[in-house]
């Protein structure tokens, strides 16, 4: 399935139907009367979060819904069917913005969650409403009101709980891979990942979603790169998990090329609570992991877990690390259907 996050369309409820202007005229009826009746009120445009979808692909290809219009009213006081709602469906995350992408119209960050975009019209009154002791034969009838119409952005930004960055061929796919049920693409090359990720990481008891995005470099803010496009992804994860590669350039000069990205990109980004991963420690020694790690720290990083992506050394003390961050209710239920409270065990790799 093609991954796309963002998508112009054009919606338009229903315009009410007019209402009728009918007289009653039947053989052995001694008076007669008006007896039109109302129009049908129209469809409203309404958009629905549902759990099944994860991109907005299907808009790339629809980019006009319109919602019909209510029936006409009818002589016998018969009034016009309300015409359905049209429901807009897009995956949990997706926020529906102006047409200038100033204004945020709304915001969908659960399943099931609703929101009447546009209300379709009302019906127009028909003549048999207009009858009155001094208008006996009334002729006047209303044409119901005008539809509603405009043009929406729709973005989307994954549901996660952690969010994975760093430079391009950091090792996130691998480490996405190791920890979690992704089947990310790996390679021995820059921007393997192309667009972003998600996966479930199950750990002592509980669960949680991380979100991978395509590596950031030097000038990401300004468009360099994939850019800064898929940041938006990470915006409501809890926690950043910032993998920096052992072999790769100056771990330091890594770890301040990324921060800026996230201070230039704004959102709220550099104020999250960030983890700070040496990866690919498989292919260094201890003493050469442990003189980067004092690096890092004088550039700023708090703490510095050692880890491999491809071996799995060290990331038991991460996730254990992440789960600080996390709310006690992604714990998952055990047979008995009570939450596990299995405590954390000592790993062989602890911050350095």
């Amino acid at each position: 399935m093609h991954f796309l996050d963002q998508a112009k369309i054009y919606v338009k409820s229903g315009a009410g139907g007019p209402g009728a202007v009918s007289f009653r005229r039947e053989k052995y009826v001694e008076y007669g009367g008006p007896d039109g009746g109302n129009g049908g009120k129209g469809g409203d445009v309404v958009f629905e979060a549902v759990p099944a979808l994860n991109t907005l692909i299907d808009f790339r290809y629809s980019q006009h819904f319109k919602a019909s219009r209510g029936s006409h009213g009818m002589g016998r006081d018969r009034t016009g069917a309300g015409a359905k709602d049209l429901v807009i469906k897009v995956p949990v995350g997706t926020q529906v913005l102006s047409e200038d992408k100033e204004e945020i119209l709304a915001d969908f960050t659960e399943a099931g969650q609703r929101l009447v975009l546009l209300e379709g019209g009302q019906g127009g009154r028909g003549n048999a409403s207009y009858k009155s002791s001094t208008n006996r034969a009334p002729r006047q009838h209303q044409p119901g009101e005008p539809s509603e119409e405009m043009w929406v952005w729709l973005r989307l930004k994954l549901l996660a709980d952690v969010g994975l960055v760093g430079l391009p061929n950091a090792g996130k796919s691998t480490f996405i891979n190791q920890v979690s049920n992704t089947k990310a693409k790996v390679g021995d090359y820059a921007f393997t990942t192309l667009v972003p990720k998600l996966g479930v990481v199950r750990h002592k008891g509980r669960e949680f979603v991380l979100a991978d995005i395509p590596g950031l470099i030097e000038g990401a803010a300004e468009g360099a790169g994939i850019g800064d496009r898929f940041l938006g992804h990470i915006e409501r994860c809890r926690v950043l998990v910032h993998l920096i590669d052992i072999e790769g350039q100056d771990p330091a000069d890594a770890l301040r090329t990324v921060e800026e990205e996230l201070e230039a990109y704004g959102e709220g980004l550099s104020a999250k609570p960030r983890l700070i991963a040496l990866n690919k420690i498989d292919l260094a020694d201890a003493e050469l992991a442990a003189a980067f790690a004092a690096e890092l720290r004088e550039a700023g990083a708090d703490k510095v877990f050692p880890i491999s992506g491809a071996t799995g050394e060290g990331l038991e003390a991460l996730m254990d690390a992440v789960l600080g961050y996390l709310p006690q209710l992604t714990r998952t239920e055990d047979k008995e259907g009570a939450g596990s409270e299995e405590a954390p065990e000592d790993s062989e790799w602890s911050p350095i």
